[in-house]
């Protein structure tokens, strides 16, 4: 599930990687994979499985 709605993930994708299929931001975006907050340095290294709970939130500016 990303952000609330299933998602095919391929075997062995990264959080980096789901990212890229989600916004082409390369700032102000946070993940939780699963309730745990995943820190920008370990996205290409955190594996997603097909249980995962991926939350993607970007930031917006505005008034």
């Amino acid at each position: 599930m990303i952000n609330g709605a299933a998602h095919e993930v391929a075997d062995g994708m990264t959080v980096a990687q789901a990212v890229r299929t989600l916004t082409t931001a390369t700032t102000g975006v946070a993940v939780a994979v699963n309730d745990e907050v995943v820190t920008r340095s370990a996205w290409e290294t955190t594996a997603l499985s097909d249980r995962d709970r991926m939350e993607v939130l970007t930031a917006v500016q505005g008034g």
